[in-house]
């Protein structure tokens, strides 16, 4: 009898660690999908519609270059440097400093 009581005290203890663990894994997912709105809504508010499309395209094809943008714009809203709207052309701008300069490769036939 006692060694099934302590068999089913460690699958006890291992079942509450496992509800633990997933209780933690569930906070953070919920902590990131309150950050992540809080960027969307900040960015819907410094950013044209046209900018915010173009920024969300660009997203799909490089998520680190829009990442990093979308970090840079929220940086500069929150330190009150953005006195007005993101049109799309401000946004080409900033991704073109923002995107890695290409080497052009010359062939040079002899």
């Amino acid at each position: 009898m006692d060694e099934l009581e302590e068999i089913r005290r460690r699958k006890l203890m291992e079942l509450q660690a496992q509800r633990e663990k997933q209780l933690e894994e569930l906070a953070k997912q919920q902590e990131l999908r309150k950050i992540e709105e809080q960027k969307k809504a900040i960015l819907r508010m410094i950013l044209e519609p046209e900018a915010r499309e173009r920024l969300s395209r660009i997203k799909l094809a490089h998520p680190e270059i829009a990442e990093a943008v979308e970090n840079q714009l929220i940086i500069l809203a929150q330190s009150g440097r953005i006195q007005r709207k993101i049109t799309d052309e401000m946004l080409k701008e900033l991704l073109k400093r923002a995107l890695p300069k290409k080497r052009e490769t010359k062939i040079i036939r002899k």
